[in-house]
Formats: C-alpha cells, sequence, structure tokens
C-alpha cells in the first residue's frame, strides 16, 4: 500500500493503494491532488503515506467503501447500511448508492423504516421514499412507537401525516405527534408550538368525536401543540354538520380511522 487512513474513534488504521482509489472516485482523486499541491517535496519524489485522518466515519463503514472501490461489489448489514449509503453520496459512488438502497429496501424493519425515511428525503432518493412510506403504511401503529419516529424532523413527519393510507386512528396519530413533539422541543431547545408547527397542520382533528375533542382541548392548554384556531376549525364543523372552512383533506378518515358517526357529514361520498 502507499497510503494509509486512520479512521474514527478507534483510530483504526486502513490501507490503500492511493492508483485505485483515485481511480475509482473522484473525490479521493482530489484529496490526493489536495495532498500534492500542499506538499513540499521536490518533483519526482514519492508522494507521503499520509495518514489521512477520518475521524468521523466508523471503520466499518469506510471498509465497506474501500471494498466497494476494489471489487465493485459490498457487504452490508443493517447496523451499517444506512452510514454507507451516506458515505456514497458524500463520495460521489452512485453505483454503491444504488446498492445500499436495495439493501435497505430488502432488510427493512420497523425499527429502521423511520431513519430510512429521513435518510431518503435528506438524499434526495424518491423511490426509496416511496418504499419506505408504503412500509410505513403497511404498520403504522407499530412504527410510531419506535425511536426513529421520535427522530423524524418536522418536514419529514408532515409528509407522512399527508397519507390516507395511514393505518392508526386519528386520535392515536394525535398522541403520537405529542410525544414526537415534546422529544424534538428537548432536543431543540424550542418551544413544543414551534418545533411541531408544521406537522399540526396535518392533524386531521374534524375526524374526533366531540368527547375526544374535548379531551384533546384540556390536553392542549398544557403544552399548546395545536393552535386554538384549528381546534375550533374542528368544532365549527361539529356545530355546522360539514367541513365548513377547513381543507377538505382533513376531513378525509385515513385508512386505519375508527368510523364516528359524524363522519358522514364530513364526507360527502360517505353512505
Amino acid at each position: 500500500s502507499d497510503v494509509t487512513f486512520v479512521v474514527g474513534q478507534e483510530q483504526q488504521k486502513v490501507f490503500a493503494h492511493r492508483c485505485v482509489l483515485a481511480c475509482r472516485c473522484q473525490a479521493f482523486r482530489g484529496m490526493f491532488s489536495q495532498e500534492l499541491v500542499g506538499s513540499e517535496d521536490p518533483p519526482g519524489s514519492i508522494p507521503p503515506q499520509g495518514p489521512f485522518i477520518l475521524g468521523n466515519v466508523q471503520p466499518e463503514v469506510f471498509l465497506a467503501v474501500i471494498e466497494f472501490l476494489y471489487t465493485n461489489s459490498v457487504t452490508l448489514n443493517s447496523h451499517i447500511a444506512l452510514e454507507v449509503l451516506t458515505s456514497s453520496v458524500e463520495y460521489g459512488l452512485q453505483d454503491l448508492c444504488k446498492l445500499c438502497i436495495k439493501f435497505i429496501k430488502d432488510t427493512l424493519s420497523v425499527e429502521q423504516v423511520c431513519e430510512a425515511l429521513q435518510a431518503a428525503v435528506t438524499y434526495g432518493q424518491a423511490d426509496l421514499q416511496q418504499h419506505c412510506l408504503a412500509f410505513i403504511e403497511g404498520c403504522t401503529a407499530a412504527v410510531v412507537r419506535t425511536q426513529g419516529f421520535h427522530e423524524l424532523s418536522d418536514v419529514v413527519l408532515a409528509r407522512v401525516l399527508r397519507s390516507d393510507r395511514l393505518a392508526v386512528d386519528e386520535l392515536d396519530l394525535v398522541q403520537a405527534v405529542r410525544e414526537w413533539a415534546h422529544v424534538s422541543s428537548a432536543v431543540l431547545e424550542r418551544p413544543v408550538p414551534e418545533v411541531a408547527a408544521l406537522p399540526v397542520r396535518e392533524l386531521r382533528l374534524p375526524l374526533l368525536a366531540p368527547s375526544e375533542l374535548a379531551t384533546l382541548e384540556s390536553h392542549n392548554q398544557r403544552d399548546l401543540l395545536i393552535p386554538v384556531e384549528s381546534i375550533a376549525a374542528a368544532w365549527r364543523a361539529h356545530a355546522l354538520r360539514k367541513s365548513s372552512g377547513v381543507p377538505s383533506r382533513l376531513c378525509r378518515p385515513r385508512r386505519g380511522t375508527r368510523p364516528r358517526d359524524h363522519h358522514r357529514h364530513l364526507d360527502p361520498h360517505a353512505k
């Protein structure tokens, strides 16, 4: 080998060949070229071996990238697949990115689907986004209890909540969003109403029965998760027996919504 990397907090040494890495990956080619520009060695001398310090990547993840560069294949497991995907994007390795996405789709689980969705949105992987959303729609009640759900960004959570096919009742979904908001508020050190503003717009409050809405209003006085105007609009829909002033999407029952007597007044297509 003629180059050394010191990887991760473990400071594991990884040895490689410049010609292979530079030939296969433009990012490494740029890394080595920049090193040569900054070198004080005379022209024609053997370039230094480094080492290059890569402290923010796990050794197992970096070794997977190296394996791909040497063999055009990669050995993945569920613990590193998403991080290898991240590295493939950072290093501009489209073929490795495709291998990671295939593996993630084939091994998707309740515990990992939200993290995979977040990565798919972050890196603009539309196919993986759709796959993750379909998975979440199939087992929503289990997904909303995972740590990954509580770590979603507000933008991605709002995207999930727009779905008509979520297999969970709206009352349970409101509670899940409340728990997510309190976690996000603590992590971001921002008020609950502020961190939850975007997802809360997608909650379908008119679907709740009057007794449920009254309980929700009582709970809301403690954390102000939901704007008063949104609750008032839901009450207005009950009073007028129609979705007056409420966007039609917020009156559509989801796949997992429990039927309630007043739903026939909200949905013009209901029998």
